[in-house]
């Protein structure tokens, strides 16, 4: 009995479909994915409003109050002249270049040193450029040592020669520049380092 009902109903839809044509069917099936396509979309914009209603979670106590302290200047400059080299062990930093270079495998030939001094911020700067002879990865893995056992210097320049395309050993140039606290500085930053530590 079912299964007629259901023949029947199947039929009268053929036979309806086959009236209207294949146009009227067509805007009937657009209309039918228009209609779901609203309300889709009127869902997506119910839960969008949900979760522009809820409450912004808020900061802890310590990053709230350590974002309301910033530095003040004499702490930052305190800072500033605790990152820099020291003048009176400027030899002792170029004899470190040296070995480094030797460490490295590189044949370092006499460097050239100029010094200069900013009188505004009191900083000594001491440029050293370096003749080296090795390999393209020794002379990296060089650079970047001395960058980190002295942080208070810049690579400034770094070149490579090769006389012919089979050499494995080339020729490179490397410039750094120290930067360097002299001794006002270091009273200078003495002195504000101990009105930082006083500071209530």
């Amino acid at each position: 009995m079912i299964a007629i009902e259901i023949n029947l109903l199947r039929l009268r839809a053929q036979l309806l479909l086959r009236r209207l044509g294949a146009p009227a069917c067509l805007a009937v099936a657009l209309l039918a994915l228009g209609a779901a396509a609203w309300v889709w979309a009127w869902q997506q914009r119910a839960m969008a409003a949900q979760l522009e209603a809820r409450p912004l979670p808020q900061p802890s106590l310590a990053v709230a109050t350590a974002a309301a302290a910033p530095a003040t200047a004499s702490e930052n400059m305190a800072r500033f002249y605790a990152a820099l080299g020291q003048q009176r062990h400027a030899e002792q930093q170029v004899k470190q270049l040296f070995d480094l270079a030797a460490k490295n495998g590189l044949v370092l030939a006499q460097g050239e040193y100029k010094s200069g001094y900013d009188k505004a911020s009191r900083v000594t700067t001491w440029q050293v450029t370096l003749p080296l002879k090795g390999s393209y990865t020794a002379v990296w893995q060089f650079a970047l040592q001395a960058l980190r056992a002295m942080p208070f210097a810049s690579l400034d320049e770094l070149s490579f020669r090769r006389e012919q395309i089979a050499d494995t050993q080339l020729e490179a140039r490397l410039r750094l520049t120290f930067y360097l606290a002299d001794t006002l500085s270091d009273t200078l930053s003495d002195t504000l380092s101990d009105s930082v530590g006083e500071a209530p």
